[in-house]
């Protein structure tokens, strides 16, 4: 069982499942209470109920919030009541994602528009809310995406979300050096993250044994595209969710405070920087 004494808060984001389920155990592992968020159905709380209890087993306190990331006042609210039930956030993890499929040809509007809003929209808020917050209480913090190695090298039929997963690269390199401009009282002061010891890398997994994988192997054309690939990875395998998981921890502790506005595939040698 882990240590009483607490490291600090964590959120993770689409934590229902794989990935984030993942990550929140990892995190919960490492010390940190965590605070774990899906979106607000029926199974996905029920799930998310599941992992509260294996980190409340752990030793840890754990805190359900659910609600849709693409949703500004949402994740606001939930960095908010993290902060009021947990006191005070110290890890953001914007792990929550959508895989739509389909040749370029294609895609719909409504299918652009929704993964954008998921991907890329709910991953700038998680990061907007998470470091006025972190600014806010002084010491510092550690902001994680979720981009993915189709962000670096596109395949077919995922070329939409390529394209958000790119866009999160691009995020994350200007987070890490931006400039936010935070009020006290009259005066108007911009300054970098990085002065208030917040760092904002980002991780782009490969092909990963979870939930979302295997439903973007069951559809229309997909199969063969994910053994190929699986297939072309240096180490001839398909990841687990725990590999992913345990870079993140990396990336959550005090020993990565030198690493910043880096997005890091962990694929197996799928493809490389």
């Amino acid at each position: 069982m882990s240590s009483p004494i607490s490291k600090g808060v964590a959120i993770v984001t689409g934590a229902a499942q794989g990935i984030g389920k993942a990550i929140a155990l990892r995190l919960a592992d490492d010390g940190f209470d965590v605070a774990i968020n899906d979106i607000s159905l029926d199974a996905k709380l029920t799930k998310l109920r599941e992992v509260q209890a294996e980190i409340v087993e752990k030793g840890r306190r754990c805190s359900v919030f659910p609600g849709d990331v693409s949703n500004e006042e949402h994740v606001k609210h939930m960095v908010e009541s993290v902060v009021h039930t947990l006191g005070g956030l110290d890890v953001m993890v914007a792990n929550a994602g959508v895989c739509p499929t389909a040749s370029v040809l294609d895609y719909t509007v409504e299918q652009w528009d929704r993964s954008f809003a998921i991907n890329t929209r709910g991953v700038f808020l998680c990061y907007q809310y998470a470091a006025k917050q972190m600014i806010k209480q002084g010491r510092g913090g550690r902001i994680i995406g979720c981009s993915s190695s189709l962000g670096k090298q596109a395949l077919p039929m995922l070329s939409l979300y390529a394209a958000t997963k790119s866009a999160i690269r691009g995020l994350t390199q200007g987070a890490g050096e931006c400039r936010w401009m935070c009020t006290n009282q009259a005066h108007l002061v911009a300054l970098d993250l990085g002065k208030f010891g917040i760092t904002v890398n980002s991780y782009a997994p490969g092909f990963v044994d979870t939930e979302l994988t295997r439903e973007t192997a069951r559809q229309e054309n997909m199969q063969d595209i994910v053994k190929m690939d699986v297939s072309r990875c240096a180490v001839d395998s398909i990841g687990k969710p725990e590999d992913i998981a345990g870079f993140v921890s990396y990336l959550a502790s005090k020993e990565s405070r030198y690493m910043t506005g880096q997005t890091v595939g962990i694929n197996g040698g799928w493809c490389f920087d």
